[in-house]
C-alpha cells in the first residue's frame, strides 16, 4: 500500500522521535517471520521499554539524516524492523537472539549505540552479556576488593600487637602471681 506524502512526513517524524528517545538501535531482517511471530517480538519487548517496529529504509534514512545519524547502505535494503531501544540495549540484543533461536528467521544487520555503529556480531556479543545489576555486582566487588585486603592487613598487625601484649600482661600477673607466693612462704 503506497503511503500519502503526509503520512510519509509523519513517519520521518516518528522515527525521528524514536531515535531521539532511544539510547540504541537494533536493525534486523525479519524475511519470513509470520505476523504471530512478530507479535510476539513486540510483547517481549514492552517489558524491556523497547519497540520493534517494521520499517520503511528510504524513511528511516531521511530521519537518521534529520538527526545527523548514518548507517551502512546495505543495512537499509530489504525488509528491515528496528529494535528502539528505549533504556538499556542488551536486554533487547538479548530477546531477539532469543527470538532468531526460536524462529531461525531473523538475520541481524547491525546496530547503533552511544553514537557507535555495531556489527551484527557486535550485537550478538552484546546480547551475552550478564544483566546491568550483575556488571555493577562485579564491579563494586572488584572495587571492594583492594580495601577488605587493606583492612584484613591492618587487622592482623592490630591482633599481633595485641597478642604481645596479652603475653605482656600474662607474664607479669605469673611474676606477681610467684612474688605473692615467695611472700607468703617466707617466716614473719
Amino acid at each position: 500500500m503506497a503511503l500519502s506524502r503526509e503520512q510519509k512526513v509523519e513517519r520521518v517524524k516518528q522515527y525521528a522521535d524514536l531515535l531521539e528517545k532511544s539510547k540504541g538501535i537494533i536493525l534486523v531482517d525479519y524475511r519470513g517471520l509470520t505476523v504471530g511471530e512478530m507479535e510476539e517480538i513486540r510483547r517481549k519487548m514492552r517489558p524491556i521499554d523497547s519497540q520493534f517496529q517494521v520499517v520503511k529504509n528510504r524513511l528511516l534514512e531521511l530521519a537518521l539524516e534529520e538527526k545527523n545519524m548514518s548507517l551502512p547502505d546495505d543495512w537499509l535494503t530489504g525488509p528491515t524492523a528496528v529494535s528502539f531501544c528505549a533504556d538499556e540495549v542488551p536486554p533487547v540484543a538479548k530477546a531477539l537472539v532469543e527470538a532468531k533461536e526460536e524462529t531461525g528467521l531473523l538475520d541481524f544487520k547491525g546496530g547503533w549505540m552511544n553514537e557507535s555503529i555495531l556489527s551484527a556480531a557486535q550485537v550478538k556479543s552484546i546480547a551475552d552479556l550478564p544483566p546491568r545489576e550483575v556488571l555493577l555486582a562485579q564491579a563494586l566487588g572488584v572495587i571492594n576488593g583492594p580495601s577488605r585486603q587493606v583492612v584484613s592487613v591492618v587487622a592482623t598487625g592490630i591482633r599481633q600487637v595485641l597478642n604481645v601484649v596479652q603475653a605482656y600482661v600474662d607474664k607479669l600477673e605469673e611474676e606477681e602471681g610467684t612474688g605473692e607466693l615467695e611472700a607468703a612462704a617466707e617466716p614473719a
